[in-house]
């Protein structure tokens, strides 16, 4: 195929068996819409079942189709990176494979990328799925992000949007090992526009547990931002602050007091507690943030590559 692609259609597969064969079927006819050069990629993200057989079949009846193996499992968001950095069109459009996002949106994203000139168009969804702790959680989450860092995400952010190639290769740029793909995307600035989606049903569990889910929000607060430092500092010259008047107070009232029974060990013990619990919350915070600036300077790539199946070769 001469010329450059005018079109990237990217997606991740985990455990994606089931959707892949209507995905591609739907993606093909809403690329075809809006570009006469394109392609669709595809990045296996050490699925355990059959995804990347199906998507090495489509590759070798489709020049037009390309499969990223990675090595094993690196995450949804590192697989995004992947397929973000194989992906060659002039505009690339990103989805989740299990069909909540639609296919058919693409047009619709792209007529808005042109009256608009933004080079990002990113889907929010009008109504958060899952179940009522789900949602509640969902929507403390990204309240306390948004309070809580220096970058501001809209709040209910899909991973379904539509960016141009300048967009794509200035996020390929950040050296991040610690991501959380909502925040790069929204700290890179540039124009970006948010279109209100209303996703499908979820034909299966999320593969986002209680567990990783807190996981995520711990790695997007201090990828963001310091404020959890900050707290500890203040709270440190507070607490030695209090304590300074407590013990001023106390000592006068003794000085005019003398007969006064003291508080005993009880007041001790429950003071040595609560300063304890904090300490070690502190140290956990510093933690943290030490790690991941461990983990940074290690300098490992953010996944392995596999094999490429398709056209070209990996980056």
């Amino acid at each position: 195929m001469s010329g450059p692609l005018e079109l990237s259609v990217v997606t991740m597969l985990y455990r994606s068996e089931a959707y892949l064969r209507e995905f591609h079927a739907r993606a093909l006819a809403s690329a075809a819409r809006v570009a006469k050069s394109f392609e669709l990629v595809y990045v296996d993200d050490g699925s355990p079942d059959g995804s990347a057989a199906v998507v090495r079949e489509l590759a070798a009846s489709d020049p037009r189709v390309v499969l990223v193996e990675l090595s094993r499992n690196f995450g949804h968001h590192r697989a995004a990176v992947a397929a973000l950095a194989h992906a060659r069109g002039e505009r690339v459009f990103m989805l989740d494979v299990d069909l909540e996002e639609r296919p058919e949106w693409l047009p619709e994203f792209a007529v808005q990328m042109d009256q608009s000139g933004a080079d990002v168009v990113f889907g929010v969804s009008l109504v958060r799925k899952g179940t009522f702790l789900r949602r509640v959680l969902g929507g403390v989450f990204w309240k306390l992000f948004n309070a809580l860092s220096d970058v501001r995400v809209p709040e209910n952010p899909c991973t379904v949007r539509l960016m141009s190639r300048r967009f794509v290769d200035a996020l390929l740029t950040l050296p991040d090992r610690n991501l959380f793909l909502a925040g790069s995307f929204a700290w890179l600035g540039f124009r970006q526009e948010a279109r209100a989606v209303e996703k499908g049903l979820r034909k299966t569990a999320s593969t986002y547990t209680g567990r990783r889910l807190i996981a995520l929000f711990i790695d997007a607060l201090t990828s963001f931002t310091s404020y959890p430092l900050r707290v500890i500092f203040t709270s440190g010259i507070t607490i030695a602050a209090l304590a300074i008047v407590s013990g001023s107070v106390l000592a006068l009232y003794k000085l005019l007091h003398p007969e006064a029974i003291s508080l005993g060990w009880a007041s001790i013990v429950v003071s040595i507690w609560f300063l304890g619990g904090l300490t070690i919350s502190f140290l956990g915070v510093i933690g943290i943030y030490l790690a991941k600036v461990f983990n940074e300077t290690k300098g490992r790539p953010l996944y392995v590559v596999k094999a490429v199946h398709g056209r070209g070769a990996a980056p």
